[in-house]
């Protein structure tokens, strides 16, 4: 057996947990992301994901970001949520923020709304919300 359903559902990378959802928002609040005091990336047109018990998450569309500063990585994670994730290291001031970004090219159907946009580790840039 190579794969596992729940019913006829087949289930990707393991099973969901029933208390556990996740909610994707369109906002027009305007997010600009930092690293090192040096913009990374800035939009008005942000898909918004909140997900249990995870810091709220913000995707921007690609032509928000300063690509001049990215570097794909070989990077990727599975999520039964959003599906395989791939990432980009940022180089800023000489220094490599390494895979500060990630993006869906093809999640899952719940999570379609953020398909190709970039998101940014809280945890590693300095994010501004307006």
């Amino acid at each position: 057996m190579d794969s596992w359903f729940e019913e006829e559902q087949r289930i990707y990378v393991h099973p969901k947990d029933p208390f556990k959802r996740i909610d994707i928002l369109p906002s027009s609040r305007t997010i600009k992301v930092e690293i090192d005091g040096i913009v990374v990336a800035e939009s008005s047109n942000v898909m918004m994901l909140i997900e249990t018990g995870l810091p709220s998450r913000y995707y921007l569309p690609p032509t928000s970001v300063d690509w001049a500063l990215l570097e794909p990585s070989d990077t990727v994670t599975s999520c039964p949520y959003k599906g395989d994730a791939n990432y980009y290291n940022v180089n800023v001031k000489g220094k490599e923020h390494k895979d500060a970004i990630w993006w869906y090219r093809y999640p899952t159907p719940e999570s379609v709304a953020v398909a190709g946009r970039l998101c940014f580790y809280n945890e590693k840039v300095d994010i501004y919300i307006d």
